[in-house]
């Protein structure tokens, strides 16, 4: 550990850092921490945090007192925070040389905190490497940009591109539309380039103004820091150019979502084969088993991905999402897709989280399920043949409500996962609840004002 902090300090003072952002991840995936002089940062080797933090929610509000007391030390004590020398990014937006790394958390012990996303994504992680596997995964992240407005009453609205025309219809894959925005995504590469992040393609997705980037396939652990740095980045990079990016589930009426696809596999750690295909080149056995896990277990832990109240909105009927985790063959109307791919290539494509979950727990939650498959030797339902938006077996939960109640009786969940995870996250995101349900809509206002 000392060799690597040592290579940390190094690389932040031959690039002259002045600043470093020292950031951990909350349970909305809401980047927490301190802005530390370079100095105090190497001199420190870390930082303290109220543990308090991981109980907040997107509203900056706190759970319950019975909870927050029984989960947490009652005196709100100090959680501490160790720098991972191998998630460090440039703040390329930043007036002064800044560097942004990501810490794990650990109590005085120095036992890793339960509730911490990222502690919960390498928890996974080793259930697979105690049995020899390695989980190998692709993101892909949908966005929309839309014009800036300080009104949350007030719909979100297409952004002016550089025809000075907003976009209008559908417009998926318009190489066109997507150059309509080419000095803001110059910017973006330009960005991603230097901070290293694992890039691909970009593509115009069905939404006015909506946009998805795809990720090289990778570590699962490296890939959730990468998309963490990758929305602050998409952000900062929207507001230079006056506009703004949002990773909203559903942020426009009658538009299509923003999803967060995960393109997932499995290799065998010493040889790098992929586990998914026999060595006649057919799917395996544990690839069935894999999609078994996911269709059983998906339905179980929904909250991990889709975990707003706005989440659900993307699987209303007549949605260009998914609303079940049935599985097919190059078949886009279903949860599970399974693309045409080499043997070495053969994946699942799990088509249902948010652009607004936690990257860690999403990732987390997606392997979990398809290893408990993998365990549990459990056989997947038959596949679809054509359009399977409308079939409703294996249908998920259609509010946050009936989602929670769910995941909190799932005994699989509180073992794997840790029954103070589980309780904590549920806490967090019915106090989310609560707050929205205050909250009178403008449909409320529109169609009840004047008439009942």
């Amino acid at each position: 550990m000392s060799s690597k902090l040592d290579q940390l300090s190094s690389w932040l003072k031959e690039r002259k850092i002045t600043e470093v952002e020292c950031m951990i991840s909350d349970l909305t995936g809401i980047a927490r921490g301190k802005i530390s002089p370079t100095n105090k940062f190497l001199d420190e080797k870390g930082m303290r945090l109220p543990e308090s933090v991981l109980l907040q929610t997107v509203t900056g509000d706190y759970v319950e007192d019975d909870i927050y007391y029984d989960l947490l030390d009652e005196a709100d004590i100090d959680m501490f925070c160790r720098p991972d020398a191998d998630a460090v990014f440039l703040v390329p937006w930043a007036i002064e040389p800044t560097a942004m790394v990501i810490h794990d958390t650990f109590d005085k012990q120095g036992n890793p905190i339960e509730l911490s996303p990222r502690n919960i994504l390498k928890n996974v992680l080793k259930l697979y490497a105690d049995q020899g596997w390695k989980p190998i995964v692709a993101p892909e992240m949908e966005f929309y940009l839309t014009k800036r407005c300080s009104d949350p009453d007030f719909p979100l609205e297409a952004p002016m591109g550089r025809s000075g025309r907003p976009e209008v219809g559908r417009q998926s894959f318009s190489i066109d539309a997507a150059n309509e925005f080419d000095p803001l995504f110059e910017d973006v590469y330009d960005w991603c380039e230097i901070q290293g992040l694992d890039l691909d393609t970009l593509i115009h997705e069905d939404g006015p103004a909506q946009m998805e980037i795809n990720f090289r396939h990778g570590e699962a652990l490296h890939l959730a820091d990468q998309i963490t740095v990758f929305k602050r980045t998409m952000r900062e990079a929207a507001l230079k150019h006056d506009v703004a990016a949002t990773f909203m589930a559903k942020p426009i009426t009658d538009q299509p979502g923003s999803a967060m696809h995960i393109h997932q596999s499995v290799v065998d750690i010493k040889t790098g084969q992929n586990l998914f295909s026999n060595a006649d080149g057919s799917m395996s056995e544990l690839f069935m088993q894999h999609i078994g896990g996911l269709q059983k277990y998906i339905p179980e832990l929904l909250p991990l991905f889709a975990p707003n109240v706005n989440s659900f909105r993307r699987f209303l009927p007549d949605t260009s999402a998914p609303v079940n985790v049935e599985w097919g063959e190059e078949n886009r109307t279903v949860g599970l897709r399974v693309p045409e791919a080499t043997p070495q290539n053969r994946r699942v494509e799990n088509r249902l989280p948010g652009a607004d979950a936690n990257p860690y727990l999403v990732l987390a939650a997606s392997l979990l399920c398809g290893y408990m498959g993998m365990v549990e030797q459990l056989e997947p339902g038959a596949p679809v043949q054509g359009r399977g938006y409308e079939r409703r077996n294996l249908r998920l939960p259609i509010t946050i409500e009936h989602a929670l109640e769910r995941m909190e009786a799932c005994k699989a969940a509180a073992e794997y996962l840790g029954e103070k995870f589980i309780r904590g996250y549920v806490a967090v995101k019915r106090a989310e609840h609560e707050n929205f349900k205050r909250v009178i809509s403008s449909w409320e206002r529109e169609f009840l004002l004047l008439s009942v």
